[in-house]
């Protein structure tokens, strides 16, 4: 297991002081830092189909973007050259390790860890993340640069999946080794170039804007059948203009609209359902010979038997009043207040024994639940 040290900081001071709002250099955050994996471990995985990863490469600043699978790696050269895959913590349980020291963030806005490998003068030019990042150096050296926002900087496309901003002055500018960290705040620019062969670890935070929102809730209303009331005007007058849309008739629409914002258990239901949901696929193994919920009540009664979450696995929870909702992976799945206890085991933490779960072994809803989720491979043991 990694163990984060930030500078001097508690957790809750670099919240305070530092997330969201400035980038911060963090030395030797994990001492003694070992790579969970190597550059080839990571150009296999780039060879999976079902595996995004791509290679960018700068040679006299002609940048050019490929995407995977890939089946060799002539593109890699020995200069100005990354591999770059995504949501490794799905497909890698050592690597996956890596985002356990940084769940003091809620888990619903962790997104996924990409990892890089360059080679000597490598990166992705200077650009901008709309989302919160730690960058991890592994293996190697890397120079990076970090500046703070400035609405004024202008960003172009190098290619159709490449988009860099102009140079930027830096508030850092450092050279990362093994077990550094760099955090950087949404909108500050940002370049970092391999010294040397070197490895990064990017574990990236979820930041949904208002258009993708409202527009997953609006498929969600559609697929519930929801939100068929209709606009009434029962004490509509005779107006001098025909084509005026009137402000009270605008704020009724508005009103009707919001209304299905404020439906909590369609707005609740939705919301676990969305956060919950993947970005990508997932490495999902059945159990062969699938459980029953007498089976999984026997599992539950061995405290020896540990069970663990699979990889990229999004499990979290909302309390109402008479029920809890648990969603994983954008299922939703209603529990008793009385498994509050175990449900928290289990969107908590990646791992989790039967013994400690001993609270709901004798809950028919939670071990039904649970059944399924063993039956889906989510957990296993």
């Amino acid at each position: 297991m990694y163990q984060l040290t930030i500078n001097n900081l508690t957790e809750q001071e670099f919240l305070s002081e530092y997330w969201q709002k400035k980038p911060l250099l963090i030395k030797q955050g994990f001492v003694d830092f070992v790579d969970p994996l190597d550059a080839n471990e990571l150009a296999g995985l780039a060879m999976e189909e079902s595996i995004e990863s791509r290679i960018i490469t700068n040679q006299d600043n002609d940048w050019q973007a490929y995407h995977g699978p890939f089946e060799d790696f002539d593109l890699l050269k020995e200069q100005h050259s990354t591999l770059l895959v995504q949501a490794v913590d799905h497909w890698h349980p050592a690597a996956a390790q890596l985002l356990e020291p940084f769940r003091f963030i809620p888990n619903w806005r962790i997104d996924d860890l990409m990892i890089s490998f360059s080679t000597p003068a490598g990166g992705v030019g200077p650009h901008l993340d709309q989302y919160d990042v730690f960058i991890i150096q592994g293996e190697g050296k890397r120079h990076w640069r970090v500046g703070m926002p400035d609405s004024n900087l202008k960003q172009f496309a190098q290619n159709k999946s490449l988009l860099q901003v102009e140079q930027f002055p830096a508030v850092i500018d450092c050279i990362l080794e093994p077990g550094d960290i760099l955090y950087i705040p949404p909108g500050c620019p940002h370049e970092g170039y391999a010294v040397e062969n070197a490895l990064n670890y990017s574990i990236g935070f979820r930041a949904p804007n208002q258009r993708d929102l409202l527009s997953n809730f609006a498929d969600h209303i559609i697929d519930k059948e929801a939100g068929n009331s209709r606009y009434q005007d029962p004490d509509i007058m005779l107006r001098e203009s025909k084509g005026e849309i009137q402000t009270s008739e605008a704020e009724n629409i508005k009103q009707l609209m919001q209304a299905m914002l404020n439906d909590d258990a369609l707005f609740k239901t939705w919301l676990g359902t969305t956060l919950s949901q993947p970005k990508h696929e997932m490495d999902l193994m059945p159990p062969e010979d699938l459980f029953d919920s007498e089976q999984v009540a026997e599992l539950l009664m061995d405290d020896e038997i540990i069970f663990e979450r699979l990889g990229g696995t999004r499990a979290l929870y909302q309390v109402f009043e008479n029920e809890i909702l648990l969603s994983v992976n954008g299922e939703n799945y209603h529990l008793l207040v009385s498994d509050l206890a175990a449900v928290k085991l289990l969107t908590d933490h990646t791992e989790v024994t039967a013994e400690q779960l001993n609270s709901s072994k004798n809950s028919l809803v939670f071990v039904q639940t649970f059944t399924t989720l063993l039956n889906e491979g989510i957990w296993f043991c």
